[in-house]
């Protein structure tokens, strides 16, 4: 008997060890990971420098109070100051952890501003987390069915859609804060059409209402767009970012990264975390960053993500099925003209690993150490999973 929540619905596999971008199962079959495990692993599986420094700090120490002073939690706070240049990092465990230190700096922030009951800006087909506060945040009744009486003060509009915004802006309202996924994940891989445009807009509206701008890079975050951060995709900053999924190579961690302004918004007793910057998950952040540079794998995160991309849109050219095919870096989707979540079990038999997500878009998050040759195979076998569900549900 299975002593588990039944709180996911998992697939009929099971893996034992990991090398490269390939996992492996105990009978000794080889699956190619397209999926990172949804973003996480940036460097794929048991990368030696990797590996080596994770395995000294547990010698030495994993874990200890935020009573006292963690000189690895400075050091990367200090590198992820230089690489967003914000200022100062909280951190935590998880995304919907940094996400709720955001929620609540922008409350904090609303307050400041004498809004006795502080509103924030977010987006329809948003996913920010399963805590009651992101969930409520989120942009998905599939996430928010049954949790009902959500938490309130979030006013939701379209994403992608700067006159929404505008017109709350030119309304007598309590907003603090805008709190938005540059490219949306579990919505679609949702990428703005005008990606620099979209994202000045929002700032520039921040900064004439005195609105917080904060970006969730949970999963569009930490290289896999080809910058450290989305938004250096663009020509602003936000207020706060949030990062978690691929900072540390599958170690647990979050971080809340805020402007020297809005970090001093959080003074000591507002906010905490029992496990958050142990030295074990800061280690592993601070090398997975130095290995990103060694690698040159922001680069690489262009390359292999055009390279895939580019194989996909040539096969299906003159497939009108497929809607569009819309990728920044190494985060990628296909979406389908219709659902297509039964891919993800045609695809496993192909011996690639995917998700299918917002029920018809294909979504790929392939490691960041991913080379020309894994990225063409991962073309090819996803083409070769696609024709065959074309021709078993057309």
């Amino acid at each position: 008997m299975n002593n588990l929540m039944l709180t996911y619905q998992r697939l009929p596999i099971s893996f034992k060890k990991g090398e490269g971008v390939w996992l492996h199962t105990k009978d000794g079959e080889k699956y190619l990971d397209a999926l990172a495990g949804i973003a996480v692993n940036t460097l794929g599986y048991s990368h030696p420098k990797f590996v080596e420094a994770v395995s000294e700090q547990i010698k030495n120490l994993i874990h200890i109070s935020n009573l006292y002073n963690i000189e690895e939690q400075c050091l990367l706070g200090k590198e992820l100051a230089y690489l967003s240049e914000l200022n100062a990092t909280f951190f935590c465990n998880s995304g919907c952890e940094a996400n709720e230190a955001a929620i609540k700096i922008a409350r904090l922030h609303g307050h400041a501003l004498n809004i006795q009951q502080p509103e924030i800006i977010v987006m329809d087909n948003a996913f920010h987390g399963r805590t009651m506060a992101t969930l409520s945040a989120s942009g998905s009744r599939r996430v928010q069915a049954g949790f009902e009486p959500l938490m309130s003060g979030f006013v939701r509009v379209p994403f992608d859609n700067i006159d929404a915004i505008q017109e709350i802006a030119n309304k007598k309202n309590k907003i603090s804060a805008i709190f938005v996924e540059p490219i949306q994940g579990e919505g679609g891989v949702n990428i703005p059409q005008n990606f620099k445009k979209y994202l000045k807009e929002l700032r520039n509206i921040c900064d004439k209402n005195n609105w917080l701008l904060i970006f969730d890079e949970v999963q569009c975050g930490v290289g896999r767009t080809g910058k450290w951060f989305a938004y250096q995709n663009s020509d602003i900053k936000p207020d706060i970012v949030t990062l978690a999924k691929g900072l540390a190579s599958g170690v647990p961690i979050g971080a809340c990264i805020a402007s020297e302004k809005v970090s001093s918004l959080m003074t000591p007793g507002k906010h905490g975390s029992t496990f958050g910057g142990n030295p074990l998950a800061m280690i592993a952040g601070l090398t997975t960053l130095k290995i990103m540079k060694q690698e040159g794998l922001l680069n690489n995160a262009l390359n292999q993500g055009q390279l895939i991309c580019s194989l996909l849109k040539k096969h299906f050219s003159q497939n009108d099925k497929i809607l569009s095919i819309r990728h920044m870096g190494l985060m990628i989707g296909v979406e389908l003209n219709f659902a297509c979540g039964a891919l993800v079990e045609l695809a496993m038999k192909n011996k690639l690993l995917i998700n299918v997500t917002s029920d018809k878009t294909i979504r790929l998050l392939p490691p960041l150490i991913i080379n020309n040759d894994e990225a063409k195979l991962v073309a090819t076998k996803l083409i070769k999973s696609i024709d065959e569900f074309f021709e078993k549900y057309d």
